[in-house]
């Protein structure tokens, strides 16, 4: 797969037209001019281009296609930061494995990796790209400063980033969370975060308050000068603004559809759907982008919860939150109103108008509402379909699913299951998991106990700290599975262990394979064409019972060892502020004086 070189990076505001280097784009954060950075072109894949991807483990698949967007660091460079990025961090050496719940119905989980949501896939491949940029960058007497990364999450982007920046040489990182708005594991998984160059504050407000305050801190040249004078730091960031946190998730799309043609669930060449939870558009953008570079996606479905401003924006072509009011739901990470990376899908499909962009922008700074025109409207509703999800349905469809086929998902993939069954066609549909079901313990016991959103809990189960609840929880849902199935699992573990012995043996054999193969030209492949043992065993040996969905790869759930080991560590960070941004600026001062 040859890489692309002339691919070099603008903005979407139209403030940089000549285009910067990907590791400019991604040490900036932000363009100048608050635009977001795009490729100047989108790569283009065909059809055996991505059918080669089957025989390449995931980090092969990730560092290929890195190398055609124009990625200005050495091949060896990207391959070494991928493996890492993709190593034994993560809980399977699939990366992000694809679980069939039913006919037509396959589950892409995106939370197998050492914060358990998929924040992770972007985010243990950032920061090494940022920090080998900014030695590029140091070594070209470009830049000669230290970074702080300042984050604003719902959720899941903190934890990931603190634990994908924590320690990193010349960087610093401060992430801001909704007070209350985060789940009690949320919480503490922030909280507890170990490193010598973290910063955790809970803010008093909503994500949207968070998110406000760290664009106005960037924007802020004074604030900058200062930063830069006094303590010879640059801002920059690890959201989703930040094109180096979007490029990873273009990523998983792209493999997801290579490991369906290799699974056999979809014929090469064949379209699928990709439905997906979606609050900052951030997640369905990299899918559109998947799509744009060749994948066979047909359609892109939104799902949203009773936040609906995106549904109502691609069902009406207008985007208003000016009397709209902000709904604290059981799927917190999409409670967002301000949707940042819809400006990105607004640019591409408006004919790259960057002119249309600032005003639509402009609107929304000045009436908290814009509307696009009729072209591009057209173009929005030419891939996009949406579909909203109330609270009380959310944790229905978490029982429905596990009362079908014995899975568990978390409040995020519920609201997609469930768009994705009213809106699917005739194609295949893949369901973006976002986050594992562990990290809202509460509300997920909720659901399988028939109660409300909101509902209080017993007061023995509200007595248990969220490690305790996720035990019973995983405990009751295994249930479903009979005893022998659940010795088969046992076995299957065994098998796995044996495999990641046999293959930790390997390593140094691989690694001067692929040595060889980079000297010789090609991509080392990995021998990814039959299935592990293991999986062989468990579709040879594992049926499910009579009467429920017999298309089915579903296996019992478990909690994760950083999720189950949270009440263990000590919390470090209970500081609480507001977010007007002299606060927010003072807090960051006082921080990095700290250091």
């Amino acid at each position: 797969m040859p890489a692309t070189p002339n691919i070099s990076y603008i903005d979407t505001r139209g403030a940089n037209t000549e285009g910067v280097p990907f590791t400019s784009a991604v040490i900036n954060g932000l363009a100048p001019g608050g635009g977001l950075y795009v490729p100047t072109e989108i790569p283009q894949l065909n059809t055996n281009q991505l059918c080669a991807m089957v025989n390449m483990t995931y980090a092969e698949r990730a560092a290929a296609i890195y190398k055609i967007f124009g990625v200005d660091l050495e091949c060896g460079t990207v391959d070494k930061l991928m493996k890492e990025a993709y190593g034994p961090q993560w809980d399977t050496t699939e990366i992000c494995p694809i679980t069939t719940v039913g006919e037509g119905t396959h589950v892409l989980e995106l939370w197998h990796g050492p914060t358990c949501a998929f924040k992770d896939l972007a985010l243990q491949s950032l920061p090494r790209f940022f920090s080998a940029s900014a030695r590029q960058l140091r070594r070209a007497r470009k830049i000669d400063h230290d970074f702080l990364i300042l984050v604003a999450t719902s959720g899941d982007t903190g934890k990931a980033a603190l634990e994908g920046f924590c320690d990193v040489r010349g960087v610093s990182i401060a992430v801001m969370y909704p007070h209350g708005g985060v789940s009690d594991i949320q919480y503490k998984q922030m909280a507890t975060q170990k490193g010598g160059n973290v910063k955790v504050w809970a803010v008093q407000g909503n994500f949207d308050d968070c998110q406000t305050a760290a664009k106005k801190v960037f924007s802020d040249k004074e604030f900058a000068a200062k930063l830069q004078g006094e303590y010879g730091i640059a801002l920059s960031s690890a959201n989703s603004i930040n094109w180096g946190r979007l490029l990873p998730q273009i990523v998983y799309y792209v493999s997801a559809y290579s490991e369906m043609v290799a699974t056999g669930k979809v014929e090469a060449g064949d379209p699928i759907d990709v439905c997906v939870p979606t609050g900052n558009f951030g997640n369905i953008l990299a899918a559109w982008y998947a799509r744009a570079m060749g994948t066979p996606i047909q359609r892109l479905l939104c799902a949203s919860n009773e936040n609906r401003v995106l549904t109502d924006f691609i069902n009406t072509g207008t985007y208003d939150i000016s009397d709209r009011k902000f709904v604290l739901t059981p799927s917190p990470s999409m409670d967002i109103l301000v949707s940042s990376n819809l400006e990105r899908q607004l640019f591409e499909l408006s004919g790259r108008n960057a002119e249309a962009v600032r005003g639509w922008m402009a609107d929304l700074a000045a009436n908290r509402k814009f509307r696009v025109d009729e072209e591009t409207f057209a173009k929005v509703r030419e891939v996009f379909v949406s579909d909203s999800v109330s609270s009380e349905e959310c944790l229905e469809t978490i029982k429905e699913i596990h009362d079908a086929c014995g899975y568990l998902v978390d409040p995020h993939t519920a609201v997609a299951m469930k768009v994705a069954e009213r809106l699917r066609g005739e194609n295949p549909v893949l369901v973006a998991s976002t986050a594992h079901w562990a990290k809202f313990g509460e509300n997920v016991w909720r659901a399988l106990h028939g109660l409300k959103p909101g509902e209080p809990l017993p007061a023995e189960i509200a007595a248990l700290t969220g490690c305790e609840l996720n035990a019973l929880i995983a405990e009751e849902a295994n249930s479903w599975f009979t005893p022998e199935q659940m010795a088969v699992f046992a076995e299957h573990e065994a098998i796995l262990a044996a495999e990641a012995e046999a293959e930790a043996a390997a390593a140094e054999q691989a690694a001067k394979a692929e040595e060889e193969d980079r000297r010789n030209g090609g991509i080392y492949g990995g021998g990814k064409g039959k299935k592990p043992a293991a999986e062989r065993f468990m579709f040879s040996k594992l049926g499910v019972r009579p009467g429920h969905l017999m298309d089915t790869s579903v296996r019992p759930t478990y909690v994760p060892k950083p999720l189950a080991e949270l009440d263990t560590l000590p919390i470090r960070f209970t500081e609480v502020i507001t977010p007007e941004v002299p606060t927010v600026e003072a807090c960051v001062c006082d921080f990095l004086k700290s250091l």
